[in-house]
């Protein structure tokens, strides 16, 4: 009886115990977080919240510190002249801003599509049962561990019209004419830069596609292939909506990466106006025109089309970090 009668007693005291150590735990965490979001603010809140404040101003590289405030002068301002005529000056109203934006997007836009499509298509050759996965599974991921200063560099060479092996290739197979400048030319500028992104972030796609895929049970691809069901219809029915979360965490961090791209075209195309993103127009007035202030504005608005994008493609895409689907 006294063993009955200390029975719920003991269960009563379990949930407490766990909620107490939950609190602990989460007491814990958010004590380990603390150095993290000081190192944050010091790292990259208050270099933004400065660039910000520039963008409101006159400032100039040679003179930080003696910069007035101007208001939103420097992302549109207007005259009206005698003549009625309105002019329009700032960022908002120029051209070059716009189409650094346009290459921006269409660069994001091509790349992740682009990488997306083959990440899956190795993640899923990479979680097949084969001799020397491991080691195939290592290679893959070379082309990603290379610094993109070098591999801008290596396919600056490969490239090249008249030293390149890309050209040559060509030639010899009989599907170029003649030598292409493939990183100085207008129209094929653009092509280069994503080549050259879509063989080094592949392989960072098709490792994140591929984790999710290691997490779908096989006994559900095991019963489908009991009932007959095709290999085209498993991916489409069973693959892909399972590995959608995954999927999505992968094209939002591409995407954040791809908007703010400025190294690999820097390196790869300087210069190029088919090419130039917001990135390298914001690097060229902050330190190289003196135009700290534009340069400030165009950093800004950098920032807040990739705030708006990620927001927008959290709430549609229904994203949730923390597991999945919301």
């Amino acid at each position: 009886m006294a063993t009955d009668a200390m029975a719920p007693a003991a269960t009563v005291a379990t949930p407490k115990s766990r909620s107490e150590l939950s609190r602990q735990r989460a007491r814990a965490a958010r004590w380990f977080l603390v150095p993290m979001l000081i190192a944050l603010s010091i790292v990259a809140g208050w270099p933004l919240l400065r660039s910000i404040w520039f963008s409101f101003t006159d400032a100039t590289l040679n003179d930080l510190y003696g910069a007035e405030w101007i208001g939103i002068g420097n992302y549109l301002r207007w005259q009206v002249l005698e003549s009625g005529t309105v002019r329009y000056r700032g960022v908002l109203a120029d051209p070059d801003w716009w189409n650094a934006v346009w290459n921006t997007v269409r660069f994001a836009f091509w790349s992740v599509l682009w990488e997306t499509v083959l990440g899956m298509i190795v993640a899923l050759v990479l979680n097949a049962e084969f001799r020397g996965r491991g080691i195939v599974r290592a290679a893959i991921l070379i082309p990603w561990a290379i610094p993109t200063i070098v591999s801008a560099r290596m396919w600056g060479w490969m490239l090249n019209d008249q030293f390149g092996i890309i050209n040559d290739l060509g030639m010899k197979l009989g599907l170029l004419s003649a030598p292409v400048a493939w990183t100085a030319s207008a129209d094929t500028a653009m092509t280069a830069v994503l080549i050259v992104d879509i063989w080094k972030t592949t392989p960072f796609m098709a490792l994140l596609i591929l984790a999710g895929l290691q997490m779908i049970p096989k006994d559900i691809y095991e019963a489908a292939n009991i009932d007959g069901v095709h290999p085209v219809k498993q991916f489409f029915r069973i693959t892909l909506p399972l590995v959608r979360p995954a999927l999505m965490v992968a094209i939002i961090f591409r995407v954040l990466d791809a908007l703010r791209i400025f190294d690999l075209i820097y390196v790869l195309t300087p210069n190029s106006r088919s090419t130039k993103t917001m990135s390298v127009l914001a690097q060229e007035n902050l330190f190289q025109f003196n135009n700290f202030a534009e340069g400030s504005t165009q950093s800004t608005l950098l920032f807040l089309i990739i705030a708006i994008f990620t927001i927008l493609y959290i709430w549609i895409g229904r994203v949730n970090f923390e597991g999945g689907d919301r």
